[in-house]
């Protein structure tokens, strides 16, 4: 069974509010868990004592048998010194697609075209 620390919805429309909880992965998002070991109000100011719960002894045990945090709740555990997270890079995304390559150099094209003639 795989198990994940997961963020879990609840709260109402627009007003989420989260449940941090181990589950296992093939269960739902907002359904069955087997444990909720913490909180988070991401509408509370970010400086709030509050906004943020979490059991440490509970997501350390979880850890030490085999759960998988999420990237969000793999956050708030490199924030406490629990687990370092993996940074992630993808210096593939901020390249242009192909059409904007071509656009780009079209306009460097008549641009050089325009300043040639300068005679």
């Amino acid at each position: 069974m795989s198990l994940k620390i997961r963020l879990a919805r609840g709260g109402a429309k627009k007003r989420p509010y989260y449940r941090i909880v181990v589950a296992d992965s093939r269960s739902p998002r907002d359904g069955r868990f087997i444990e909720k070991i913490g909180t988070f109000d991401p509408l509370k100011p970010k400086d709030a004592a509050d906004r943020f719960t979490l059991d440490v002894e509970k997501a350390k045990a979880w850890l030490a048998k085999g759960a998988q945090p999420t990237d969000r709740v793999a956050r708030f555990l490199d924030g406490l010194d629990i687990k370092k997270r993996e940074v992630r890079n993808n210096p593939e995304k901020a390249v242009p697609g192909k059409k904007a390559q071509e656009r780009a150099a079209a306009a460097a094209k008549a641009a050089e075209a325009a300043a040639a003639p300068t005679e």
